[in-house]
């Protein structure tokens, strides 16, 4: 098994391609140990000292770091990516749910319009290009002119995250619907 390693924005966190499909449907998330109980890989990927997050993908799984040096966790986070495939061991624990549990979302009925641009935008344009940094970002709500999102894997703590928001994002909203007047992680 071949696995290729991809830089983030994020210097702490490194994405992982295991060459095969991860998640078919939704995303996961653990950001310390006691969440990584809903996984056998998220468990054996936080016995690494060192991993603090660890982020399923379709394709892909992040993890962060809180310490120590890539060159020194590299290895033994492919090790454990690799054992887990190689023994054919589920991702998930029966009746562990999908991230997408955050929380309800929230906006007005007259917004519905609204929110399903602001949605579309999201599947089409926006999360195809985060999940290629290694994270994903998902809809909370609308208020006011203002679009709640989430942000998860690499993008979760990553240095350029309000620099995505507030000029990339914020400005491809804007850009389609003039009522979103600003863009705030969750």
């Amino acid at each position: 098994m071949f696995i290729q390693t991809e830089a983030t924005p994020n210097p702490a966190t490194l994405k992982f391609l295991p060459g095969r499909i991860v998640m078919p449907e939704g995303t996961f998330e653990a950001r310390s140990a006691e969440h990584a109980g809903a996984s056998p890989l998220a468990e054996r990927l936080f016995s690494v000292p060192g991993v603090s997050g660890v982020f399923f993908g379709y394709d892909f799984i992040t993890v962060t770091k809180a310490d120590g040096e890539w060159q020194h966790l590299k290895p033994s986070i492919l090790g454990a990516i690799m054992e887990h495939f190689m023994t054919g061991a589920p991702l998930l624990r029966d009746g562990v749910g999908l991230d997408g549990d955050e929380g309800e979302e929230f906006f007005d009925a007259e917004d519905a319009p609204t929110v399903a641009t602001i949605k579309e935008l999201l599947e089409t344009r926006i999360r195809p290009a985060v999940a290629g940094d290694g994270g994903d970002i998902t809809f909370r709500g609308y208020k006011d002119g203002t679009v709640y999102l989430v942000m998860k894997g690499a993008c979760s703590g990553c240095p350029s995250s309000t620099a995505t928001l507030r000029h990339g994002i914020q400005n491809l909203l804007r850009h389609f619907l003039p009522d979103v007047r600003e863009v705030q992680a969750v």
